[in-house]
């Protein structure tokens, strides 16, 4: 059979056997072997073992578990709360001071947990009731929270973008520094839009906030700053040369767990056993699908539909920026319908060699193809930002939630054109801080 009719019908197949109802991992696996099977005999189910256990072989995956306890810890505390309480007595004088300090703190408690869901619930229990309360729209209430949760698989330590280095072979390090600038872009961007979307509002009143004494500003700092120095070190001791990202996410872990037992006493053994089974059942999902996209991609080499498909496109005369955009519309309709750790598992394969071939730069590739995938998040039929936003605040009807965050969407796309503009803005960090890779 020819290798691309046979990557449609691999593709038919993946698409029906996940929208049933099965789980990611357990449904690749599904796949694989039933094509391995028919076209390759029962023989090739003996290397499945073998591809399993060793994609899970490599000492950078420790990072990921570390860098999810990380996260846990400091969401099952009041650090979200304080985060948010420490922003607003920063920024009340600030116009729209309010909702820049949600967008704040959703970036710095991003970067601390690394988890989407995790940032709208936290600064989402805060921050929605607070903006309602003094008149900010029901839309830019939750839109901003559900859009600044994204940030979380962007802003380093970022679980997503240790994943893609993983399936790339690309370094972590690099990845990292990569999300920090289009980062904080994104977080421009969104404030950019709130404020002018209170502003049109009509109601100049709520950029106005109450005053807080500077006392009350102080006092509240040294509940955040032990956090925000973990960052730094971790950051520091990685970049430092001081420890890999496996060991750095390892101590990283560890003084969450201290400053979450020490600070907000984090004491009662249930609630600790609780942070750890939840971390643990996350990673073994994320080790599970990332095993089992191993055994996918060997599937779609052994059947030579990867290599068709890159040569097909290397035939291809269109322009590279044509190229480029088919993919993001594939990676935007893939992110509709699942987790971003699975499309990248499962697209990475085929897409590095042809974003490679067409010239782009594969650190500057993660950046385009995680901010598709945060339009996913708060994007239906899946969007589970907007699903969370919706459980916060259940008197806001979905609908809203998803107007609100609409503008949000338009504000990545803003992002992702303009990262094709300027691909510097993600690539000239890394390589400051790195050195140029050529």
């Amino acid at each position: 059979m020819d290798p691309l009719l046979l990557g449609a019908l691999v593709a038919f197949f993946t698409i029906f056997v996940l929208f049933s109802g099965v789980s990611v991992a357990l449904g690749l696996l599904i796949v694989s072997a039933g094509f391995l099977i028919i076209f390759d005999g029962m023989r090739s189910l003996e290397l499945m073992p073998e591809i399993l256990f060793g994609k899970l072989d490599n000492f950078a995956l420790l990072s990921i578990p570390m860098f999810i306890i990380m996260g846990a810890s400091i969401a099952s505390t009041r650090a979200g709360a304080d985060l948010y309480e420490a922003l607003e007595r920063w920024l009340t004088r600030v116009p729209g001071g309010l909702v820049v300090s949600n967008l704040g703190a959703c970036a710095l408690f991003a970067a601390m947990s690394g988890s989407s869901p995790a940032t709208c619930a936290a600064i989402g229990k805060m921050g929605i009731p607070e903006m309602r309360k003094r008149g900010y729209p029901d839309g830019v209430a939750a839109g901003s929270i559900a859009a600044g949760g994204t940030l979380g698989i962007l802003i380093p330590p970022s679980v997503t973008m240790i994943v893609y280095g993983i399936a790339t072979e690309t370094s972590i390090g690099r990845l990292f520094l990569a999300g920090v600038i289009p980062g904080l872009l994104l977080v421009g961007l969104f404030m950019a839009w709130s404020l002018y979307s209170t502003w049109r509002s009509g109601d100049a009143s709520v950029l106005s906030a109450g005053s807080y004494t500077w006392k009350e500003r102080f006092e509240i700092l040294p509940r955040v700053l032990p956090f925000l120095a973990i960052i730094v070190g971790v950051l520091y001791a990685m970049y430092g040369g001081i420890a890999t990202p496996s060991e750095t996410a390892a101590v990283g872990a560890l003084m969450c767990l201290v400053i979450a037992m020490v600070i907000y006493k984090l004491w009662n053994p249930g609630d600790l056993w609780v942070v750890l089974r939840d971390s643990t059942k996350e990673s073994v999902m994320i080790l599970f699908i990332i095993a089992a996209a191993g055994v996918f991609s060997y599937m779609l080499s052994s059947l030579f539909i990867t290599q068709a498909i890159a040569e097909w496109i290397g035939t291809l005369d269109v322009n590279r920026w044509v190229l480029m955009g088919a993919v993001n519309i594939f990676l935007l309709i893939a992110g509709f319908f699942l987790p971003p750790v699975a499309v990248i598992l499962m697209a990475a394969p085929i897409l590095l060699p042809i974003i490679t071939t067409a010239g782009f730069d594969p650190i500057w590739f993660a950046v385009v193809l995680t901010i598709n995938m945060e339009i996913g998040l708060i994007s239906p039929p899946v969007g589970l930002n907007l699903y969370v936003i919706n459980g916060i605040a259940p008197d806001i009807s979905l609908k809203t939630i998803l107007k609100g965050s609409l503008p949000f969407v338009g504000c990545m796309v803003v992002a992702i054109i303009l990262l094709c503009i300027f691909p510097g803005l993600a690539t000239w960090l890394p390589d400051a801080v790195m050195g140029p890779t050529r």
